[in-house]
């Protein structure tokens, strides 16, 4: 029998297979993956999220077996006895004799807090590590972000693109120019919608999985399905990858903010659909890049250079930013309720029973995928939960289960920062709010809604503009200090009183009845 002398701990995030670790077989190291209720249990996830990470992690588990180290995979049938990630732990120490245990630092403050008291706790040595993923290592974050203090994501992009020499020439940006947002938001022609590609999707077995969560009656929401769309080894991430580089990106940037209900690849459009297999780290961020870079500088790609700078600055900007923003202001950044929303999110969010298309859409297509790209996520649900006041809380717990990519770390910025403002500015210069006008503007649900775009007032007027109106009135002191946001006012101010009172009270009925919109 082995005599184990270390415990490393590995969790269901932390699959990076080129992790510092691996680089040599110590038969003394017992590598530890669990399931465990601890996290099944402290949201309501979506069915698919957690088979997509109990599959990867039992990959995962097999593929270290197979380079030649010990791996103790262990499921919920044998972590049921044990009511925490504690106690289990406590139990494979004292069952080996270990004498030291490490883990990688996880991404979660929770997780992160619960094992730093652990280690504290233990009379042997402990060790932890970094997970060797991000661009910006944790030593270094200090430097990127102040607790407290706004932070302006395209200078922290600019920086990150000069540090890593990501598409420049000398000190200046490809092309002359930074940022090509505003070539990026192009509206789907019925000509387009033709030609928008089949996703890649992948037939994982997951069969066995959910007879384990039924057998423990684990709770979840959404579709269950035994074959599963989403990559779980590095393999299936790698062909992923690949397929968005050649059939996605050439036009991933002038699509990016498009919406639509007349395609069946409405949910998955132009996107890479690469966060899961980026957050559970079976890819590595710079991997990703170098890849969407490569393919865009192949002769004859096709690819112009507003759609990989647009993905790059997602990937380079915009991911390292959230987690930057994280943790320099946790734990009260899951708190923070800067405009006072208390309402409690409308029970369509639950089932996508509403007549509001644009809603409908988003929120079925989250239930049926756990997916929807980023512009559904912010600029559909979460410009309708910030409208309506909804408590911060409620709408974390929503976006931190209904996704597959979703992890504290990554979902907590977006909603309490961009989606809700309830940071009070420490992401967003002012509020992602809009009216129905921006929903018509990108896409084609309002053509098939119970609603009428253009209305404010009125049976049947669309929601969104009476309660964008409502929000903007409700909270000027806060948002009227933005010079961006003058000549709003000034147009809302030039409306008769009459006008504005019947827009208003409009509102107020549409608040009052949220579950029946």
């Amino acid at each position: 029998m082995i005599q184990f002398r270390t415990l490393r701990l590995i969790l269901g995030d932390q699959l990076n297979a080129s992790h510092s670790w691996y680089s040599e077989h110590d038969d003394g190291v017992l590598y530890l993956i669990a399931e465990l209720r601890q996290e099944t249990d402290y949201a309501p996830h979506h069915v698919q999220k957690v088979c997509a990470f109990f599959a990867a992690m039992k990959g995962f588990a097999a593929a270290l077996e197979k380079a030649g180290h010990h791996v103790r995979h262990m499921t919920l049938d044998e972590t049921q006895s044990f009511d925490s990630l504690n106690a289990l732990l406590n139990a494979l120490i004292d069952k080996h004799s270990i004498t030291r245990f490490e883990y990688q630092l996880p991404d979660e403050y929770r997780l992160r807090e619960q094992l730093r008291l652990f280690s504290d706790s233990l009379g042997i040595e402990t060790s932890a590590t970094s997970s060797e993923h991000f661009l910006v290592p944790d030593d270094a974050l200090s430097q990127h972000f102040t607790a407290g203090k706004h932070h302006l994501m395209e200078s922290f992009y600019r920086k990150m693109r000069k540090q890593f020499d990501v598409m420049m020439e000398g000190d200046k940006p490809e092309g002359g120019k930074w940022n090509y947002d505003k070539d990026n938001r192009a509206k789907l022609t019925k000509a387009e919608l033709e030609c928008i590609p089949e996703p890649l999707v992948f037939a994982n077995d997951v069969s066995a999985i959910l007879e384990r969560l039924d057998r423990h009656g684990v709770e979840t929401i959404g579709v269950a399905t035994p074959q599963l769309l989403w990559p779980v080894t590095r393999r299936q991430s790698r062909e992923l990858l690949d397929y968005f580089c050649q059939y996605l990106l050439p036009k991933f940037g002038s699509f990016q903010d498009a919406m639509t209900s007349e395609s069946p690849h409405r949910w998955s459009l132009y996107h890479s659909r690469l966060s899961f297999a980026l957050n559970s780290k079976m890819l590595h961020p710079m991997q990703v890049i170098q890849a969407a870079i490569k393919a865009y500088r192949q002769p004859d790609s096709g690819i112009s250079i507003n759609q990989v700078e647009g993905f790059v600055r997602q990937i380079l900007g915009w991911r390292e930013f959230v987690r930057g923003l994280y943790w320099a202001n946790m734990q009260d950044y899951s708190t923070m309720n800067a405009l006072g929303g208390t309402r409690s999110l409308p029970d369509f969010f639950w089932t996508g029973e509403t007549k509001m298309q644009c809603l409908k859409q988003a929120i079925q297509q989250s239930l049926g995928y756990g997916y929807a790209h980023h512009i559904q996520r912010l600029m559909v649900t979460g410009n309708f939960t910030l409208l309506t006041g909804i408590a911060p809380e409620e709408v974390d717990a929503w976006y931190l289960g209904i996704y597959v990519d979703a992890i504290e770390w990554v979902e907590l910025p977006n909603v309490r920062g961009m989606a809700l403002f309830a940071d009070g500015g420490l992401f967003a210069t002012k509020p992602y709010s809009a009216s129905g006008n921006y929903i018509n503007k990108m896409s084609d649900y309002c053509a098939g809604c119970h609603y009428k775009v253009k209305e404010k007032v009125g049976e049947g007027a669309c929601p969104l503009n009476s309660l964008y109106w409502h929000f903007m009135e409700r909270h000027r002191a806060k948002i009227a200090v933005n010079p961006r946001a003058g000549m709003v006012y000034r147009g809302w101010d030039g409306k008769s009183d009459e006008e504005r009172s019947a827009v208003l009270e409009q509102a107020e009925h549409y608040l009052g009845n949220l579950n029946n919109l």
